[in-house]
């Protein structure tokens, strides 16, 4: 992590080495163009089966009579969930729903990651010799922009789809230039633009959040795992680094339960409005 085997990295070197991802690039000319962020790769694969897992074996053994406690928390989310997909979606659910379940339950595992010691990963890459050819490992997908794009990218695409399902094609045009201003020819160009401006907004606006919230949870992270490196630069630090550590650590981490959820139910409740809008007309 620094210019030199033996000496401990500088706070700025210890930041900037956990914030790069494992990827692959191609070289053109002076220019490196980063193209797979293999670490954000694999964490969104293996936290979505791990996810499908869990639900699996929290609802294979249910039972009518008296539930289980991880037996009843799935019910009480199921039915949160298609509640919030009835009071918004006025038509056909059968997709939205278990679409809405998926992506909270998906970001959430996705976020829980942000639990970890920020260490750990780079830990078990020495244990097991792999750090010779990983030097850079970052476990949190949803604070990487390009996997937070990547779910708001699929979104607009249902956007889309269902917005042209439900007008047809011909009346999702006439209402890029019809709404909000009229239907005055005078005004189309103008409400072409604005649309144009809505859906962009809500691709950006929608991976945005998830990324600078979770993002900046990791920032915090490691910036209290410096606390606990004090007494390599200052001895006479060390025992407020240690027990700053612990306590700021630990009040962070129960904060944290609350943004990991909460991110997860934004996400998905904005996911059902922007589905509910593309069903209504204006």
């Amino acid at each position: 992590m620094s210019s030199s085997a033996n000496a401990m990295p500088t706070a700025s070197e210890y930041i900037s080495h956990h914030l790069k991802h494992l990827s692959t690039s191609v070289q053109k000319g002076l220019v490196d163009f980063t193209i797979f962020h293999l670490d954000t790769i694999f964490w969104s694969i293996f936290m979505g089966v791990l996810a499908c897992v869990f639900m699996y074996c929290a609802t294979r053994k249910s039972t009518s009579g008296v539930p289980t406690r991880i037996q009843a928390a799935i019910e009480i989310l199921v039915e949160m969930v298609d509640e919030q997909a009835k009071s918004i979606i006025h038509g056909n659910r059968k997709f939205i729903a278990p679409l809405a379940l998926t992506i909270f339950v998906w970001i959430s595992f996705m976020n829980a990651l942000d639990f970890l010691p920020v260490d750990l990963p780079n830990a078990v890459l020495s244990w097991t010799g792999l750090n010779h050819y990983i030097h850079y490992h970052r476990i949190v997908p949803t604070a990487d922009i390009n996997a937070t794009l990547g779910l708001s990218l699929g979104v607009l695409i249902l956007i889309f789809f269902y917005s042209i399902k439900i007008k047809g094609f011909g009346g999702f045009v006439r209402e890029l230039f019809s709404a909000p201003l009229g239907k005055s020819i005078i005004v189309a160009p103008f409400n072409f633009v604005l649309n144009c401006v809505e859906y962009l907004a809500k691709f950006v606006s929608l991976g945005m959040r998830l990324y600078g919230n979770m993002y900046a949870g990791e920032l915090i992270f490691l910036l209290i795992a410096l606390l606990g490196s004090t007494w390599h630069f200052d001895a006479s630090a060390s025992i407020f680094g240690f027990f700053g550590h612990i306590l700021l650590g630990s009040v962070w981490a129960i904060f944290h339960i609350l943004v990991i959820f909460l991110q997860a139910f934004i996400f998905m409740m904005l996911t059902l409005i922007y589905l509910g809008q593309a069903h209504d007309a204006h």
